[in-house]
């Protein structure tokens, strides 16, 4: 599965989603992680929505987003586009969330975890 990490160091998750300029984008399965590349997000808009629209397509290919902060519109409107967004504290280390969720997935992943799993290997 593929997961974007809100971040302005690509070290630690520390930026708001709707402020972040850059998402770090990891391939992830149960045993590896790939880096995959930075998504610039950069572009200022005005208009909130525009705004929001435009990260969310950006990181149109993941499948779980990790950021610091997000507000109530742009978590529905991620998750409509079929993205999860998961909250984390800010500083939370990049190679630690990864690591954690690849534990969930050895372990007893919830079942949110599962479905996010099995639809994005179906993809391949």
């Amino acid at each position: 599965m593929n997961i974007a990490f809100s971040s302005s160091t690509g070290i630690t998750v520390n930026e708001h989603f709707g402020w972040t300029k850059a998402f770090y984008l990891y391939e992830v399965d149960e045993n590896a992680s790939k880096f995959l590349k930075i998504i610039d997000t950069s572009l200022e808009y005005e208009d909130e929505k525009k705004k929001l629209s435009y990260k969310i397509e950006a990181i149109g290919e993941a499948d779980l987003m990790y950021c610091t902060q997000i507000g109530p519109t742009a978590s529905k409107m991620v998750l409509a586009c079929g993205i999860h967004p998961v909250r984390v504290a800010e500083g939370e280390k990049i190679e630690n969330a990864i690591a954690q969720l690849q534990q969930m997935l050895k372990e007893q992943p919830p079942m949110w975890l599962l479905r996010i799993f099995h639809k994005a290997k179906s993809r391949k």
